[in-house]
Parts: structure tokens; sequence; C-alpha cells
């Protein structure tokens, strides 16, 4: 379950879904078939979260259609299905995690990182049972582990025991900034609903192995995420020098100017590299989408 050898890029920068209806005003371009929804997607984004997963496992032929759509370059970033994290809550899962990446093979060589999202009522007694599922899962395969229980944030001896296990299996632990959404006035239905949803843990930006995922939780007046984000302009860059490849992913209440979102704040990174630290590689432009009428964002400087 190797990756292809194709040159990595410095960062993967993606949405948290691929398919969205509004965005039939700008990424994709009217009359775009749903069918084609995410070849239009991975013309300009790197990488997304494969949320459905999460609430279903789908058929082969979906997954082939899935690795059919996407260039070799492509990374997906699939969660492990809810039976298995929340029902199960990773006990008796060996059969049912050998079952899903089975049916999954046909883009295993396109998925950067599995993605393990736990409910907050995973604590930290029930550590071991994460580290046993982390060994089941092939040695070159990249995992990540998002946590919500408070006690995995509270830098004591439970976060340590955490961030310690990650480390030893070399998994990721998924970062959530959400301070954004949690700025915003909650006077729109898609606000409220993402403050309830979302959760509000403090953020610990820490690299346990080579790929930090971060989940940037953004406002849904895309100016106001500029004082959030000036901290991953300093972490990134860093974590980049170290040799490190990050996973950026960019979300809005509604999701519907998400793309337009992504887009400007790459670019706010893109030119802090390029300007405070050019002997890095630099972050290659994004790529405009093909019969589309997307504005480039103004990009503002932090």
């Amino acid at each position: 379950m190797s990756l292809p050898m194709h040159p990595p890029l410095p960062l993967y920068l993606g949405l948290s879904q691929w398919s969205h209806n509004h965005w039939l005003q700008s990424l994709y371009g009217k009359g775009c078939k749903n069918s084609d929804r995410l070849s239009r997607y991975a013309e300009v984004f790197h990488t997304v979260e494969g949320n459905t997963t999460f609430y279903a496992i789908p058929s082969m032929t979906t997954v082939k259609n899935w690795n059919d759509a996407t260039p070799e370059s492509f990374r997906f970033t699939f969660k492990i299905p809810q039976t298995i994290t929340h029902q199960q809550q990773l006990r008796h899962s060996n059969q049912s995690l050998v079952d899903f990446l089975n049916t999954m093979s046909p883009v295993e060589e396109k998925t950067g990182c599995w993605m393990i999202q736990l409910p907050a009522r995973f604590a930290p007694n029930d550590l071991p049972l994460l580290d046993a599922f982390l060994d089941q899962f092939p040695k070159d395969v990249t995992t990540g582990v998002e946590v919500r229980h408070p006690a995995f944030f509270a830098k004591g001896d439970e976060e340590k025991a955490l961030n310690r296990m990650l480390l030893e299996k070399g998994s990721n632990r998924i970062i959530m900034d959400s301070r954004p959404v949690f700025s915003a006035t909650p006077n729109t239905d898609a606000i409220i609903d993402a403050q309830k949803k979302k959760p509000r843990v403090p953020v610990h930006a820490i690299a346990t192995a080579y790929n930090p995922v971060i989940r940037f939780i953004g406002h849904p007046d895309d100016a106001c995420n500029d004082p959030f984000f000036v901290n991953w302009l300093q972490r990134l860059p860093l974590w980049i020098a170290e040799g490190k490849t990050p996973y950026l992913f960019i979300h809005t209440p509604d999701n519907n100017a998400a793309p337009e979102s992504a887009r400007r704040l790459y670019g706010v990174l893109r030119e802090h590299i390029a300007k405070a630290q050019p002997s890095l590689i630099p972050l290659p432009e994004l790529a405009m989408p093909t019969n589309t009428e997307m504005v480039t964002p103004q990009i503002s400087l932090l």
C-alpha cells in the first residue's frame, strides 16, 4: 500500500467535501454534472476530506470511479467509518477494518491519510484500544487521529500519553482549529449549526508524524479569518522546513464560499513563504478550474 513515486507537494490543500451544489456558481461552472464534480474539484485542489466513508461504506465500483476521476498526484484523506470509531469504539474491529480497506483498495495509492475521528466520550482510559487499533494498519499506511475529550487538551499526563503513543506509532494528531467559527456571531442557521456540531477545543499545534493535518473551521466573513491564520503562517513553513508535508483543510459554516476562502488563505501562505523563507520549495500556484467563472480573491497581507 505504498504511495506511487510521485514528487510530493510541500503542502496539500483541500476542502471538507468535493460535492456542493453552491459551487456550480464558482468551482464547477454551470451545467457541470454530478459525476464530474470530483474531477473538476481535483483540477484545483490537492486533497479532500473523505467524509462520505464516515457515514457509509461505498461500493467498490464507486471507489474505482473516484480513482478514475482524479490525477495520480491527488490525495484523499478518507475517514474510518463511524461504525468502527463511534459504535464499536475500536473494539473487536479488526475484521471491519480489513473489509473497509479492501473495499477502498482502488484508491489506496491515492490515500494520503486515513483519518480516525474519535467521539468526545473516547477518554484517556481508552488509549489502549487506540494503540491496538493503530497496530492493525499496514506499516506503510499513514494515519491521523482526532480526539475530542477535554483531557487530551489539558496539557497533563493524559495528553502527554496520547502524544507519546502517536509519536511511537508514527500517527499524526489531527488539529482542529475552530477558533474562527466560534468567534462569529450566531445569527444564521449555518453558524448556529456549526457552533453546535464542531468541537470547541484548544489548538495544540503538535506534529507527531510527517503529515500534520489541520482542519481550519473558518469564519463566514473570510477577512475575519486573518488573525486566526497568522499562527499557521509561522507553523506551516516550520514543518515544511523540517521535511514534513502538512495537509490543510479549509471549512466555512455552510461551505458555500469555502473554495474562495481556501484559495485566498493559500495565496497568503504562498506569498509569506516566498518572502520570509525563500530557501523553501515554493508552494505551487493553484490552477483555475476550467469552464468556470470563479474569481480569484484579493490576497491580503497579515
